[in-house]
């Protein structure tokens, strides 16, 4: 395919607009060059699904306890305050902690959807910008798909501060990688491990259809993010490197600390302080909070923020062990497991539609 020949050099014609957040970045350069943000594009543009259509909207899903986890899943499972509550309390935590985990995810799907419309204006590259298009979609659907779990549940809670807080900084940051690097990497990453420990250990297959089919999604969010920053990071200065390590250091201890549900202990009126001190120190939670972190360690490594400040603070949260681990496997792995989930319900549907024939 040949290419255009531009009568005056795009370098000259650039167009920046000040739109009060940010700045809008236009760009008249249309060949796309940039291969691998074109076969993510490319993904994007085949990947798109039909959040009514693909998912079994009629599965069952039992609202006292939406995952069908066992005891053991139960963050303050073995506490002397687990042991003191009776069955219909233990159901009752069971949809609130469920609720209130889902309510998360879906209040950063609504976050990545306003920083994914935030980067086709600020990107610089029409590569990127393509492919943030087909992401702004993904991340509509997945508001649609967390929504409607959350109307089976029943119950929904309002967005944690730390995750509030993390938004705060990254839609109010007017550079265009700081979007990159707080939601694609950070949020999402961590997302990922979440959803693929729920994909992994739920007893409903509701639950898991969602959450593979929305992971398959976030896959790509996550290269898209690692591809271009790791193509731009590396001509950073050691004062923007810092400041940017910095950011990603407390963004991970907040991020860490999300996930001690406080907020549910607050309803259900539990001891607060107990209940998150034991979160803090029980071997299964200490093992929760050290795998949400398998994919954001690496991603961090490869786009090379990888200084004295980022290998300390993953030192102390104890899961630098993570560094090398290999994402381009684990991500395929992503892909694999939402294909399976989606042939197995294709078949039962081609399975179902020969036995009407049949009786009629």
């Amino acid at each position: 395919m040949g290419h255009k020949v531009y009568a005056i050099p795009v370098e000259q014609t650039g167009w920046q607009v000040a739109d009060g957040s940010g700045t809008v970045q236009f760009s008249w350069e249309y060949d796309n060059n940039k291969e691998k943000l074109l076969n993510l594009y490319d993904k994007g543009k085949r990947r798109q699904w039909d959040a009514q259509k693909r998912i079994d909207w009629t599965l069952e899903l039992d609202p006292m306890n939406p995952t069908g986890a066992v005891d053991e899943q139960v963050p303050i499972f073995g506490s002397e305050i687990w042991d003191k509550l009776g069955p219909k309390e233990r159901g009752e935590l069971r949809q609130h902690l469920a609720a209130w985990n889902f309510s998360q995810f879906l209040h950063g799907e609504q976050g990545a959807l306003i920083c994914a419309s935030k980067i086709v204006q600020n990107v610089p590259e029409i590569d990127a910008k393509f492919y943030a298009a087909t992401q702004v979609m993904d991340e509509a659907r997945h508001v649609e798909v967390y929504s409607t779990l959350l109307n089976k549940i029943g119950l929904a809670y309002p967005i944690n501060e730390n995750l509030k807080g993390i938004l705060n900084d990254v839609l109010t940051d007017s550079r265009w990688d700081m979007t990159y690097l707080g939601m694609q990497v950070l949020i999402e990453g961590l997302a990922l491990a979440a959803f693929g420990l729920i994909r992994t250990f739920t007893e409903n297959d509701l639950a898991r259809s969602v959450t593979a089919y929305v992971m398959q999604d976030e896959a790509r969010h996550v290269a898209f993010g690692r591809n271009v920053l790791k193509e731009y990071y590396p001509n950073l200065t050691q004062a923007e490197r810092s400041e940017r390590e910095e950011f990603c250091s407390e963004a991970c201890y907040m991020m860490r600390d999300r996930f001690l549900a406080t907020e549910v202990w607050e309803t259900l009126g539990l001891p607060t302080d107990k209940c998150a001190e034991w979160m803090k120190n029980s071997e299964s939670q200490l093992a929760f909070r050290s795998l949400l972190f398998m994919r954001i360690v690496p991603i961090l490594k490869d786009i090379t923020l990888w200084g004295p400040k980022m290998r300390d603070t993953f030192e102390k949260m104890g899961v630098i062990g993570y560094a090398d681990t290999d994402l381009d496997a684990v991500m395929a792995e992503d892909e694999k497991i939402a294909d399976e989930i989606d042939a197995l319900r294709v078949a039962q549907v081609d399975e179902t539609i020969a036995a009407g024939r049949d009786l009629a």
